[in-house]
Parts: C-alpha cells; sequence; structure tokens
C-alpha cells in the first residue's frame, strides 16, 4: 500500500491539519515538573532526557549515573547538574534518601533487574528500557518489586505509542473489519542496522545481551497481543537461525578489520560506512554509537574502526544471535498470529502489518497511512494517525519516544497510571509470550501455553524487600527463588 497509487474507490478518512497535534509546554494538571534520575546515559538515556530540555516545565532532571565519563560529563552540561548529583555508579544514587519523582533505567538489558528492584523500594515511579529483563524471574521480580512499592512501571516498548499503531487499535476497537482471523506482521530489520547492533554491537552475544528476539522484536509480540486484547494466547511455534554472518561465509582475501580490506568497496556491510558518514558531517547514530567515550569525530571514528568492535569484518565477529525468525502464535476463538523477523532488508525497521477480518482487510507499513477495504462495499479507505509537530528532538520511532516519556511524566504528575500503555501487567504478559517463543525454537516443539495467574502471590514481602536491599547493597548472601514459567504447560514436540 504505502508508496502505491490508491485505487479510485479510495478515499481519505481525515485530514492531514486535524491529526497535527499541538503539543504544551506544560500539561493540565502538572503544576511542577517531575523530577528524573536517569540510570544510563547512552543513546537511549540521553534521548530521553530531551524531553526536560524541550519541555522544562514538564520534566526536570535532577541526576545521572553512568559509569563513562564521557557520558556523564555530556549529560551534566546538557542539564546543569551539580557535581553531587552526578554518580559512577546508581547504587550510590540508591544508597541516598529519594531524591527524585521517577527513575529511567536506560541500561545494558542484563542490568535491568537490580536498579529496578532497588529504586521502586525507594519510593521512585520507573520508567524502564525494553527488555523488561533477560529472564522470567526477573521480569517477575521487578513487576513485583513494583506493586509491592506501590509505585508506576512504564516499559519502553515505544510502538505501542507510535501513532499508526494507535490507529489500527482505534480501528479495530470499532470493529471496521469485524472479528479479527489472522494477524501477518513483518519487522525488517535492516542489512546494515542488524549487523551494527547484532553483528558487531552490544546485542550481538546472548550471554552479553539476549537472545535477537527478546532484544529486538519483543516490540513486536506486544503489539499483537495489544491488537488481540482480550484473546489469550493458547500456543506458539518458531523457527529461526543465525545465518550468513559466520566465517564460513567470508570472502577470501577478506581482512579482519574493514579499514584494511581490499574487498571494502565491494562490501555491503564494510564498517567504511561509518567513516563515510563522520565525513558527511552525520555523527549521530549510528556513528555515536562506535564512539561511546568521544565525541564522533572523523579521527575518532576512524581510531574507533582500527581497535574497537565496530570495525571488526562481519564474519569475523563472535555474534551468535539470530538473523531470521519466525513465530506463529494460535489464539482463543481460532484467530492465529504470524511475526517475521529478518535482517537482510532494504528497509530499516519500516514495520509491515496486515490483518484480515471476517469484514474487510486493514493493512500499514510504517508510518501509513492505515488501509481499510471494507468486502461489503468493495471500498477502500485511508486513515491517517497523529504526527509531532517539530517542537521536540524526541522524535526517534516515529514520534513514538515522545509519546511514551509524555505519557509516563503526565502519568507521575496526575497520579494516574492509567495514561501508560506499558504497564507492569500487559509487559510481563508479552515478555513471557517471547520466552515462550524461544524456548518453542531451541526446543524444535509447539509451546503450549497455561492460564495467566496472579504470579505476584509467588514472591513474599519478605522476598521483595531483601531483593531490593541487595540490588542497592545494604544486604548480602540474599537467597532468591524465582518462580515457575508461569505461561508454559504441556510441551508438544513435532
Amino acid at each position: 500500500m504505502s508508496g502505491a497509487a490508491a485505487p479510485s474507490a479510495d478515499r481519505c478518512a481525515d485530514d492531514a491539519e486535524s491529526r497535527r497535534l499541538k503539543i504544551p509546554d506544560a500539561a493540565d494538571g502538572e503544576a511542577v515538573p517531575v523530577t528524573v534520575l536517569v540510570i544510563g546515559g547512552g543513546s537511549r538515556g540521553r534521548g530521553y532526557g530531551f524531553f526536560a530540555l524541550d519541555f522544562p516545565k514538564r520534566m526536570k532532571v535532577v541526576g545521572i549515573a553512568d559509569p563513562r565519563l564521557f557520558a556523564r560529563t555530556q549529560f551534566q552540561r546538557e542539564h546543569g547538574l551539580e557535581k553531587s548529583s552526578v554518580f559512577t555508579d546508581w547504587r550510590e544514587a540508591a544508597e541516598l534518601a529519594r531524591f527524585a519523582d521517577a527513575v529511567f533505567i536506560c541500561t545494558p538489558d542484563r542490568l535491568h533487574k537490580d536498579p529496578a528492584v532497588a529504586f521502586a523500594a525507594k519510593g521512585y515511579h520507573v520508567l524502564l528500557e525494553k527488555p523488561m529483563a533477560v529472564s522470567e524471574g526477573d521480569c517477575e521480580a521487578i513487576v513485583a518489586a513494583c506493586r509491592h512499592a506501590d509505585v508506576m512501571l512504564s516499559v519502553c516498548h515505544v510502538l505501542r505509542y507510535f501513532p499508526p499503531v494507535q490507529k489500527i487499535k482505534e480501528l479495530l476497537d470499532k470493529g471496521v473489519i469485524g472479528d479479527v482471523v489472522h494477524i501477518q506482521h513483518l519487522e525488517p530489520v535492516g542489512h546494515f542496522h542488524f549487523a551494527h547492533s547484532f553483528v558487531r554491537g552490544n546485542w550481538r552475544r546472548e550471554d552479553e545481551s539476549s537472545f535477537s528476539l527478546l532484544a529486538k522484536s519483543c516490540h513486536d509480540l506486544d503489539l499483537i497481543l495489544y491488537w488481540l486484547e482480550g484473546k489469550r494466547c493458547l500456543k506458539v511455534s518458531s523457527f529461526g537461525a543465525l545465518c550468513h554472518f559466520t566465517k564460513e561465509h567470508q570472502p577470501p582475501g577478506a581482512s579482519s578489520r574493514c579499514v584494511d580490506c581490499a574487498l571494502s568497496d565491494g562490501c555491503a556491510y564494510s564498517a567504511t560506512k561509518y567513516l563515510a558518514m563522520a565525513m558527511g558531517g552525520h555523527v549521530g547514530w549510528p556513528v555515536s554509537v562506535v564512539c561511546p567515550d568521544s565525541k564522533a569525530s572523523v579521527e575518532a571514528v576512524r581510531d574507533a574502526l582500527r581497535s574497537g568492535p565496530y570495525g571488526r569484518c562481519v564474519y569475523e565477529s563472535d555474534n551468535d544471535v539470530a538473523s531470521n525468525q519466525v513465530v506463529t502464535m494460535e489464539f482463543e476463538g481460532g484467530t492465529t498470529a504470524s511475526f517475521s523477523m529478518v535482517a537482510f532488508t532494504e528497509k530499516l525497521c519500516v514495520r509491515k502489518t496486515t490483518i484480515y477480518g471476517t469484514k474487510g482487510e486493514l493493512h500499514c507499513e510504517g508510518e501509513g497511512p492505515v488501509r481499510v477495504h471494507d468486502f461489503l462495499s468493495a471500498s477502500s479507505a485511508h486513515h491517517h494517525a497523529a504526527s509531532v509537530v517539530a517542537t521536540t528532538r524526541l522524535c526517534g520511532h516515529g514520534g513514538a519516544d515522545f509519546f511514551l516519556v509524555d505519557a509516563f511524566i503526565s502519568a507521575v504528575a496526575k497520579k494516574e497510571p492509567s495514561l501508560i500503555l506499558t504497564g507492569p501487567g500487559e509487559t510481563l504478559r508479552s515478555h513471557l509470550l517471547v520466552f515462550a517463543a524461544e524456548r518453542a525454537r531451541r526446543e524444535n516443539r509447539v509451546v503450549v501455553l497455561g492460564n495467566d495467574y496472579n504470579f505476584t502471590s509467588r514472591w513474599s514481602s519478605q522476598q521483595i524487600t531483601a531483593s531490593g536491599a541487595a540490588a542497592a547493597g545494604s544486604v548480602t548472601d540474599v537467597t532468591m527463588s524465582p518462580p515457575s514459567y508461569l505461561w508454559i504447560g504441556q510441551m508438544i514436540p513435532f
């Protein structure tokens, strides 16, 4: 649909002006700015911090914790922080009395659980980067800690806030295509993006981060559950593998470092592209990630490519995560869904969704519009989603980053958790589905999902309190007994 001429029967369901959103400097009911402590000053943490710079009446950053000098100094300068509010270790901040309304936890995936539990125990409302954690037990512990402390938890499944996703949800809830029968959803990761993040980058190894379905596509299974809200997933299967980015696919004569390789000009994955971007004046993502400890100058990029992980040949890296994976699901009432993640694509994360209903068909690619075809009238309509006016730097994921932080800040200011679309219950449910899908792939099985239940009873108040104290470093030798798999029931080989 996207980019193609609309058929003569198509019509536009709304106009551009009506969907442009005006962003207020201060929202109703927000008398004073929400104060925020940021844990992790990388790309995500710094990006979310832009909300405070663009809307200072609504949010104020009052602290930063990051082990890297460059990241700390940059955050301190941008937000005018005192030295006493800058920490090399999040535990230093957690040992203090609560000095902010909320905490943004933007640490690496494997370092989510401990700070989330510790700061929840201190009474901070928590915005937590996705994935929530890298194991079922850790995800459950985070949710239990936030519920026990009666603090809000928002997990950064930003795509729920993506305007086209909201438009799809609105149309489905109105029944415009009748009962949903099947969902097809595709995430084209982008060939160089996958090489950057999952072959050379921080998410290349499961033992250092997590498997790729969790790290990259927990967003997407979450969307399927969101669109099918009220229907329980009954069964899941999955297939996938690491393709191409292995030693046996390295061309003869290739070098270990792209800057020294005679074949660079003919390689789609050559790291010399970073240098070309820097020389062309582009020093944002992904170039900024190549130089995490300095400004991304041409010389800094060149040095990083000679010695750092981003300069390695993609066929000589130590990566092990899957480059393509499919997940199939069966829901109550016979509804089915399929999801595909693939690295080798032209488009970068321009997701494509088709939903088939009893009365019509819905299709959307990227930012839309959402096209709905009605079977009875044999006509189609285009539905445009809201767009963000250019008054904020927080415009990643098609504006979804802005809407995520906007909702969380409003929820904290107004003490209204219903404003959060990615709260503890729904986020835990989708994470458990991701873990089940990965288990199905690894064990070559169909996983039959058990009834969702109140997992919180698995964690006693004593366990939750001890977990938070241990995470903050105030007690030691706490034995945790994480609950067993919640949704995993009978396992059927195939």
